[in-house]
């Protein structure tokens, strides 16, 4: 029996998920969790084979519980869900140690294949999103220019950000103006929903 945990803040599809792979013969959900922090420690409590974990969740991010989860237990493999998918995230999960990555909308079975594909050593990541992940160009950006950008989404005032990334002033608006030209955007809020669009952010 493959011992599964669930980790998803939208109740709706945790319990229609952990229904769903209770009709599997093999599969047996020992633990579900509402949000990244509660994952770690209901994997720490049940000694998942398999932790299955929602990409977007409150206080950790399925990344996060993928990292966590390697480090503390790391005989449990970590699948990926995601509502939505771009190739960097692909790029993050597998290099946090996730074994497996697909989308939310994927065929029922699929995820029971997955799991049992995974337990058994093995990996999974979705065709299309793996297409993907091999046409999309990369990041133009520096990892400064990122974190300067992704401090600027709510229009956060230079000086804001300054005082959050230990800058100057100036060297902020550097930064910004760099990534807005490197993205052929015209503002920094449409540089902002281009690299978050991309899944850069």
């Amino acid at each position: 029996m493959i011992r599964v945990l669930l980790a998803d803040d939208e109740e709706l599809i945790r319990v229609a998920v952990a229904a769903l792979l209770g009709l599997e013969p093999d599969l047996e959900v020992v633990a579900q969790a509402a949000d990244g922090r509660a994952a770690v420690s209901q994997a720490l409590a049940h000694h998942p084979d398999v932790a299955v974990v929602d990409l977007q969740m409150p206080l950790l991010d399925g990344f996060e519980v993928t990292a966590e989860l390697a480090e503390a237990l790391p005989t449990c493999a970590v699948v990926i869900l995601t509502g939505r998918g771009k190739p960097p995230h692909l790029q993050r999960a597998l290099s946090t140690g996730a074994k497996g990555f697909l989308p939310k909308g994927s065929p029922g079975g699929t995820l029971a294949d997955v799991i049992r594909r995974v337990h058994a050593g093995g990996r999974y990541v979705d065709p299309a999103l793996a297409a993907d992940a091999l046409t999309t160009p990369p990041c133009p950006l520096t990892p400064r220019e990122l974190e300067v950008l992704r401090l600027a989404e709510y229009d956060t005032p230079v000086a804001v950000i300054a005082r959050r990334t230990h800058l100057s002033a100036g060297t902020v608006r550097n930064y910004l103006s760099a990534a807005v030209t490197k993205l052929g955007a015209t503002t920094r809020t449409e540089a902002y929903l281009t690299a978050h669009d991309n899944g850069w952010l």
